[in-house]
């Protein structure tokens, strides 16, 4: 079974009336003044930006969207922190990943195909530009990390298993043209969404000469052994989080701590709990470890914090037990403190953890990875002096590199998209905040007007719901809200109850109750948006995905205040969802209190599908074709059921794609135009405005 699971935080086109072209120019203004649709194709944004040992550096992977092939592309460039020289290291079409300083800083280690056939680790010396092909592998490396002493590299790959195999197929005559052979699953996991249908086989850990050679695997069996991967300061243990329980595929919440030694490959389980422990750092003087976890209590959100202990595994303490933010990763920074990224309310921060739990925000703008919509993102790097390389981005603009060097202030030190924005008008982000009608309970916003705003003026008005439904948006640039705004809409996305970033107890008002009174907290943001003066009352419309599908098809089934609705990649039936979603030994236990056959009730009290009789919306339905995390089969069913009640209704597939369906900069594109073609078809301000 394929290792590489992303733990569940959450969760091309056909049947519309127009080509996807057509839409485009109907329902896009193409004012170069303002951010259009192929604008997309033109924004380009930084990632794991890497300090150099001595902070003179950093390295970081440029992405950018090739307008040709559709894809994105990386390549690594490097900025200096003293002046901004800025130039490319390894740049081609064919990509450049990775890229991670050995410990003198005389070396990068970074992963690329340039050669052809599968990504290899490759080195490069940064006197003389001379670079060297480290492996030939048959899986690309992933979780690079050098040795204290720069001579090797530790990397996690899968390695391919046995298939599984029933009876065997009689010999076919010579020339004969049969059938493709029956797939035999028997994996309790057996397809992974964005990977399709899985690869027997684990990831396991290889060490390779850091001038080349045979990787040595030092681990190996039927579990997964993954990043980060950590050294001891003599170079002879390598630390790493795996859950080598035999019921790892059915919990996958689980992890432990573990430790190979590379003389012999013992292996030693440091960490035991119930619960996930992960990300294990060796600190600089080799005395502690420090590492994410949580007591696993079966809820639906459960917050990471940071733990220590002594090498041997002694000692456990836990550093940030009062602090209730999501912590996403950490770094030492010296022996005695940590550099932590966390969520608070929608933003992204870098504090410094002192080994007595006290948290100190150092920068707040972390983020602007995530192109699509305005989720939480970013990351960060530090060096062993304390300066930090990270990515920043504001609402107006994706990610640039940044640092922070110890106990200075923050300077960005890229501007990778001033040249497009220069003379464009991008839509305004305003912060609200509100009541929410059910509980009193203050909820937080962000309302996006178009270029060239009149508050004079009435506009029809977006909500726009965020997916997990453990996710948090915040004030972050997103190309899907500013195509929505540059076409006359007024958007507001928020985090109702379940957002993360404001701590447990707000999460987990919706544990074994979604969806439920996060629709009052969504509703009284329209009110509120309403209330400003400049929204159409009768121009309202409701979009969201995966969770934020799920809450949008449940509006509809409550009101008919929205003049149009567009459901994307949803769980419209609980009991369906539940028994074909990718992570299905999962949600049945964390979303639910029982699995549905023993209370059927429960998951049907809480399925959009039980609504749908009360629909009168005209919901336009929209799929990935390739979906194993909320499975085409979800939008189908209330498609199907909008027909057959005779309510306007059309479904969008969009091929080949998993549940992220804008990760082709086409599908962005693709996906805000139909939205805005279903929106437009019934808009009734548009004469009255001309």
């Amino acid at each position: 079974m394929r290792k590489t699971l992303i733990a569940p935080a959450c969760f091309a086109l056909a049947c519309l009336a127009l080509p996807v072209t057509s839409l485009a120019e109907d329902t896009q203004t193409k004012d170069p003044s303002i951010f259009t649709d192929l604008d997309v194709f033109q924004l380009e944004y930084a990632s794991d930006t890497q300090i150099s040992p001595d902070g003179s550096l950093i390295a970081y992977v440029r992405r950018s969207n090739n307008i040709m092939t559709d894809r994105t592309r990386s390549n690594i460039w490097t900025v200096a922190t003293d002046d901004g020289d800025h130039r490319p290291l390894l740049s081609g079409k064919s990509g450049y990943s990775s890229p991670r300083w050995s410990p003198s800083g005389d070396r990068i280690a970074y992963v690329t195909g340039a050669e052809g056939g599968t990504p290899q680790l490759y080195v490069r010396w940064m006197d003389s530009g001379q670079t060297a092909l480290l492996t030939n592998l048959t899986h690309a490396p992933q979780s690079i990390a050098w040795s204290p002493d720069g001579t090797q590299i530790a990397f996690a790959m899968f390695v391919d298993g046995k298939p599984a195999s029933l009876a065997s197929a009689p010999a076919k005559p010579e020339g004969a043209e049969w059938a493709p052979a029956f797939k035999v699953f028997e994996d309790v996991l057996y397809r992974i969404d964005g990977a399709g249908y899985a690869k027997p086989g684990h990831p396991q850990i290889f060490v390779v000469p850091a001038d080349g050679g045979t990787p040595r695997q030092m681990t190996d069996g039927e579990f997964n052994h993954g990043g980060p991967l950590s050294w001891s300061p003599d170079g002879e243990v390598i630390y790493f989080s795996a859950n080598r329980n035999d019921d790892w595929e059915r919990d996958l919440v689980e992890g432990d701590i573990w430790r190979v030694d590379l003389n012999d490959k013992k292996l030693t389980q440091l960490t035991t709990r119930d619960g996930p422990d992960n990300s294990p750092l060796v600190s600089p003087d080799g005395a502690r470890i420090a590492y994410l976890g949580f007591d696993d209590k079966m809820m639906g959100y459960q917050t990471p914090r940071i733990y220590v202990m002594d090498i041997d595994g002694s000692n456990r303490t836990l550093l940030t037990g009062e602090f209730d933010r999501q912590i996403g990763a950490i770094a030492w920074a010296g022996n005695d403190e940590l550099i932590a990224q966390y969520d608070d309310r929608g933003r992204s921060y870098l504090g410094r953890v002192t080994l007595d739990g006290e948290v100190t925000p150092l920068v707040r703008d972390v983020g602007g990875t995530s192109l699509g919509r305005p989720y939480t993102s970013g990351g960060f790097s530090v060096n062993a002096k304390g300066d930090i390389a990270y990515t920043s981005g504001r609402a107006s603009r994706p990610a640039d590199v940044a640092m922070k060097l110890s106990g200075g202030s923050s300077t960005r030190l890229t501007h990778l998209n001033d040249d497009l924005f220069a003379d464009k008008t991008l839509g305004a982000v305003e912060r609200m905040t509100w009541k929410s009608s059910a509980d009193g309970r203050d909820i937080e916003g962000w309302l996006v007007t178009p270029p060239n705003f009149d508050r004079t003026k009435k506009y029809p008005l977006i909500l726009e719901i965020h997916g997990g439904p453990f996710a948090a948006y915040g004030p972050n640039f997103s190309a899907e809200i500013q195509l929505y705004a540059s076409a006359g809409y007024v958007v507001l996305y928020t985090n109702p109850r379940g957002s993360t970033s404001y701590g447990d107890t707000f999460a987990n008002l919706i544990h074994h109750a979604y969806p439920g009174e996060d629709y009052d907290d969504l509703m009284s943001g329209v009110d509120a948006a309403i209330a400003r003066g400049f929204i159409d009352e009768d121009n309202l419309f409701v979009t969201g995905g995966s969770g934020g599908g799920v809450l949008t098809a449940w509006i509809v089934g409550k009101t008919d205040r929205f003049k149009a609705s567009v459901v994307a990649k949803p769980v419209i039936n609980w009991t369906s969802f539940s028994l074909t979603a990718d992570f299905y030994t999962l949600f049945y236990k964390y979303w639910f209190a029982n699995p549905p056959w023993e209370d059927p009730d429960a998951y049907w009290a809480r399925s959009p599908l039980s609504l749908v009789g009360n629909v009168t919306t005209p919901t336009m339905v929209m799929t990935g074709e390739a979906d194993y995390r909320t499975p085409s089969a979800e939008a189908e069913q209330f498609y199907q059921a909008l027909q057959l009640r005779e309510v306007d209704t059309a479904l969008v597939r969009v091929p080949e794609s998993p549940h992220h369906i804008a990760g082709r900069p086409s599908n962005l594109i693709a996906k805000a135009a139909n939205i805005i073609a279903w929106f437009e078809r019934y808009r009734t301000d548009k004469e009255t405005e001309e």
